[in-house]
C-alpha cells in the first residue's frame, strides 16, 4: 500500500507558500518585458518597468512579490489507490501556517468581527479524486486587489457568446486600475453559479499562453484578450493598449435554462505552483 504521510503533506506545502510568496510565475515577467516593447504609453511604459524591476527584486532578496501576500487557495487531485494516512485538510492547513510564518503578512480574518486568525488559515482547499496513487497540489496565493473586481454573472441562454464576451470585458473595464493591471482573466462558463466560479479559479493555473484544448474555446479566449486590450485601460491603468496578459476559458454543461459566467481576474503577482507527491510503501 502506498502511503502519504502528514509530515510530508505539511512540509511540501509550507515550501510551496514559501517560494512563491516571493516568486511570481516564471513566465510573468518575460511576459511584461514583451509588453514594454510593444506599449505606447510612456507613463503605462514606466510602470511596466517598475513591475518588473519588483518582481526581479523580489526573487533576488526573498522577500514577498507584493504587499498582498494573498489567501490561500489549493487545488487538490487526490489518486484512488493512494492512502492519506492523515487527515489531509489539516495537514494543508498546517503546511500554509508554516510557509506564511516568517515573512507574509497575516490577511486572514472573520468576515464579520474581523478578529483576525493570526496565522492566514484557513485555506480554500478543492478536491478532486483521480486514478492512480499520486497526490497533485497546486498552490495559489490569491491577492484580493484583483480578487475583489471578479465578477458572477447569470445569464440567459440567448445573451449567447456576445453576452459572454461583453459581461468578461466589462468587468475588466470597472475594475480599472484597482486589479493592478495588466490582468490575468479566468473565466468559468457553465455549471451552477458556484462550479463557474471554481473553474474560473482553476483556469488561472495555466502558463500564460496556454490555449484551450477545444479549438473554439481558444478562439474566445483570443477574441477576448483582444477586446479587453482595445479597452485603454493599460498598466496600473494609466492608458495603454496592454490591460491583460492572457484569458484562460474553461467550461462545463449547464442547465438549460441557463448561462454561469465567473470571470476571475488576477493581477500581474500571480503566484501559484504545483508539484506531485508519490506515496511511500506501508
Amino acid at each position: 500500500m502506498l502511503v502519504i504521510t502528514y509530515n510530508k503533506i505539511v512540509k511540501a506545502v509550507a515550501e510551496m507558500y514559501d517560494k512563491i510568496g516571493c516568486e511570481v510565475d516564471s513566465d510573468v515577467c518575460p511576459a511584461l518585458e514583451n509588453a514594454r516593447v510593444i506599449e505606447d504609453n510612456p507613463t503605462a511604459n514606466f510602470a511596466l518597468k517598475i513591475m518588473v524591476d519588483n518582481l526581479k527584486i523580489a526573487k533576488e532578496k526573498h522577500i514577498p512579490a507584493c504587499q498582498d501576500t494573498g489567501m490561500a487557495t489549493l487545488f487538490v487531485e487526490v489518486g484512488r489507490d493512494l492512502h492519506i494516512g492523515c487527515n489531509i485538510t489539516q495537514a494543508i492547513n498546517q503546511g500554509v501556517r508554516e510557509g506564511y510564518d516568517k515573512l507574509f503578512r497575516k490577511s486572514v480574518l472573520d468576515p464579520l468581527t474581523r478578529i483576525n486568525t493570526t496565522d492566514n488559515t484557513p485555506a480554500v482547499i478543492h478536491y478532486d479524486i483521480i486514478e492512480g496513487s499520486r497526490l497533485k497540489i497546486s498552490a495559489m496565493a490569491k491577492g484580493f486587489g484583483s480578487e475583489n473586481m471578479s465578477k458572477l454573472y447569470m445569464l440567459t441562454p440567448a445573451d449567447g457568446v456576445e453576452g459572454i464576451i461583453n459581461a468578461v470585458t466589462e468587468t475588466v473595464r470597472i475594475s480599472g486600475g484597482c486589479a493592478c493591471p495588466p490582468v490575468i482573466v479566468g473565466v468559468g462558463i457553465g455549471g451552477t453559479m458556484e462550479k463557474a466560479c471554481i473553474i474560473a479559479k482553476k483556469a488561472l493555473l495555466r502558463k500564460l499562453g496556454a490555449r484551450n484544448a477545444a479549438s473554439n474555446i481558444a478562439s474566445l479566449e483570443i477574441e477576448m484578450l483582444n477586446r479587453i486590450n482595445q479597452l485603454g485601460v493599460g498598466a496600473q491603468g494609466l492608458g495603454g493598449i496592454i490591460t491583460a496578459l492572457d484569458v484562460f476559458v474553461e467550461t462545463f454543461p449547464t442547465h438549460l435554462a441557463g448561462l454561469p459566467v465567473a470571470v476571475n481576474i488576477q493581477c500581474h503577482c500571480s503566484r501559484h505552483i504545483s508539484i506531485t507527491l508519490l506515496g511511500d510503501e506501508l
